[in-house]
């Protein structure tokens, strides 16, 4: 397998093995490279040198006439994939994070003066700035400035960051709006059911941390109120760069799923009001968990639950 594989084509790998890892997808099922891209949301062409590389490590098999079809376990990956698979990100946008919980990037910032701390291209850094700004941890200032805005960087913004989650997540599901999507909550309760029953094993930290956002940005969409999903999605796009960056802990993660399932049957059955109070309790319960961690240390060294809610 090639070793050189570009961001899109590493991207394209990640998220063809976390696909047939959350669906559970079993031996034979045929993947459309079309399908594919449609869900990674990219071109056919990076999706089909990641086919070619599961082919090569005997997961892929490729026929002519009938395409890619699934002939492995992809929950054993070798190890010339496993080093792609458990890439978090790309290294320079994470260097810049880096920097920044580190206290070694002020407040407010030049592209010249980024490109001196990092020793890196001017090009290089705006690329890493525009998805940054996308992100929404930094923003453009009137000429040349960037300003870094608020990060997940210290258990008080961890606090303020769950405190709002309680004040939108419970509300949402007892929104006179709420309306729940049978289709969706049978992806989510298949998701969930797959971690409880062993799947926690084999996943990763960003699949752990994927896998909680989907679950809740889902439910907060049935809340019917926009502004509601937007903010969740903000806090998810800050939380991740903090989490991801982070060591991952032995975490009870089949309680996790329990308590997703807890709150999914509720809903199904159309309790609002226990659906809202489990969420509200799983919420506390995943902030009381991040408070007493023992090594919890911000800024550079903070190591809390990547797959907590």
């Amino acid at each position: 397998m090639p070793q050189d594989l570009t961001k899109s084509q590493r991207k394209a790998l990640r998220e063809i093995i976390s696909y047939v890892r959350r669906e559970r997808l079993p031996m034979g099922t045929h993947l459309p490279e079309w399908t594919l891209a449609k869900l990674i949301g990219t071109s056919r062409s990076p999706v089909k040198v990641a086919l070619e590389c599961l082919v090569g490590a005997g997961l892929m098999r490729f026929d002519r006439n009938r395409g890619y079809h699934l002939h492995g376990d992809v929950d054993n990956l070798p190890p010339e994939l496993q080093v792609h698979f458990q890439e978090i990100d790309d290294p320079l946008y994470l260097r810049l994070a880096d920097a920044r919980f580190d206290r070694l990037v002020a407040d407010s910032v030049t592209e010249a003066d980024l490109t001196r701390l990092l020793g890196v291209s001017r090009s290089e850094i705006g690329k890493v700035l525009s998805r940054a700004q996308s992100e929404g941890w930094v923003e453009k200032e009137v000429g040349y400035g960037w300003r870094f805005l608020p990060m997940i960087d210290s258990l008080e913004a961890y606090e303020d960051m769950y405190s709002l989650r309680l004040a939108i997540e419970p509300a949402g599901i007892l929104n006179s709006k709420f309306r729940p999507d049978s289709a969706q909550l049978g992806l989510l309760r298949e998701e969930q059911q797959a971690i409880l029953d062993g799947g926690y094993l084999t996943m990763t930290a960003i699949e752990r941390f994927e896998s909680n956002a989907r679950f809740h940005e889902t439910i907060a969409e049935w809340s019917g109120n926009r502004f509601a999903l937007q903010t969740l999605r903000r806090l998810d796009q800050v939380r991740r760069l903090a989490e991801y960056r982070q060591t991952q802990l032995d975490l009870p993660r089949q309680a996790l799923a329990v308590e997703h399932l807890q709150i999914l049957d509720a809903i199904e059955a159309g309790d609002n009001l226990g659906a809202a109070s489990y969420m509200r309790q799983h919420i506390e319960g995943a902030w009381r968990k991040k408070a007493v961690s023992a090594v919890f240390q911000l800024p550079s060294k903070a190591q809390p639950e990547t797959d907590a809610s």
